[in-house]
């Protein structure tokens, strides 16, 4: 009872709009997530079908859609709205990862079966860098409301940049991140089986040094990449809502579900030609509510997950129509 009255205040303790043990719980499920999946299901290397990459990934969906169905039943039908319309709108723009990480995996030659170490690692500095972000967001817009009109402006344009562009490969090779590393790290000259890091003789001293293997750089990249696209979509989910629980909690989720369904998709990503467009008219619509509001008033969520949905819904079945019959 003396240890129960001391963790009672810590618990039930307010700590950015919600009790300490809500935090705690969701902390509690993706640790176990991410230890059963390393720990369990990947504990040795090997290539990542696409029929296990769906079933990790639809195990992954399942757990989001119920933990959503706690929120709306524990903070309520408006949070559960919100819960679920940010996780349709954050698995649906980090879907663009999916063709930035295929394009790094290719360069530097990394073999499938390495491939889920990468993006396995990679998930844990997302899930750092998301809450810096999210947290910073969340005390910029709760100290001054018109940041709100800012995202909403930044939302609408990069809409608009990314419909222009849509059909841009990125350049890997001249990525200035990538180019800074080759300069001031001693790199090996190919893989080392699975390690980030050797110790190897350095034929310029003849020491042993710490070598990065090109693994380690495609975990970096992987990494910038996930920075730049969070740039686009913390916004937009703060445009839906400014609760940092509902923001974190379906950001996490969308990420990991969708580094579990990477190997799905990447097999078919010549399928997905036209989902950027419906991506961009998402995030101009998410920009432009923002605006709307002192017209029209709040558009509630229930359209704005209908609207999403139907946007996304209409890019894939538009990319499978047109792409039909064509072949990686």
């Amino acid at each position: 009872m003396p240890a129960m009255d001391l963790l009672l205040p810590i618990l039930t303790a307010d700590f950015m709009g919600k009790p300490a043990w809500v935090w705690l719980t969701f902390v509690a499920i993706v640790i176990a997530l991410l230890a059963f999946d390393l720990g369990v299901l990947h504990k040795d290397d090997h290539e990542i079908d696409v029929r296990e990459s769906l079933l990790l990934s639809a195990g992954y969906i399942g757990v989001a859609l119920l933990f959503g169905a706690w929120v709306w039943w524990y903070l309520g039908t408006q949070s559960g709205m919100d819960y679920y319309t940010g996780f349709m709108i954050e698995k649906s723009l980090s879907m663009d990862n999916v063709f930035v990480i295929a394009l790094i995996f290719s360069f530097f030659a990394i073999p499938r079966q390495y491939q889920h170490r990468v993006l396995f690692w990679g998930i844990l500095g997302v899930i750092v860098l998301r809450a810096i972000m999210i947290a910073l967001g969340a005390t910029l817009v709760s100290q001054f409301s018109w940041v709100l009109y800012l995202f909403g402006a930044f939302l609408v344009f990069t809409g608009i940049k990314m419909w222009v562009i849509a059909d841009h490969m990125p350049d890997i090779a001249g990525n200035p991140l990538l180019k800074f590393l080759k300069r001031h790290m001693r790199l090996t000259d190919g893989l080392r089986g699975n390690a980030f890091w050797v110790r190897e003789t350095d034929p310029k001293t003849g020491k042993p040094e710490r070598f990065a293997t090109p693994l380690f750089l495609a975990l970096v990249l992987v990494e910038f990449v996930d920075l730049v696209f969070a740039v686009d979509s913390v916004p937009a989910i703060f445009a839906i809502t400014t609760d940092p629980f509902i923001v974190y909690t379906s950001n996490i989720f969308a990420i990991l579900g969708l580094r579990a369904l990477y190997f799905a998709l990447a097999a078919m990503i010549h399928r997905f030609k036209y989902l950027k467009y419906a991506l961009a008219l998402v995030l101009v619509f998410i920009g432009s509510k923002i605006f709307l509001v002192g017209f029209i008033g709040k558009i509630p969520a229930v359209v704005s997950l209908s609207v999403t949905f139907g946007l996304i819904a209409g890019g894939v079945l538009v990319s499978l129509w047109k792409t039909r019959g064509q072949v990686a």
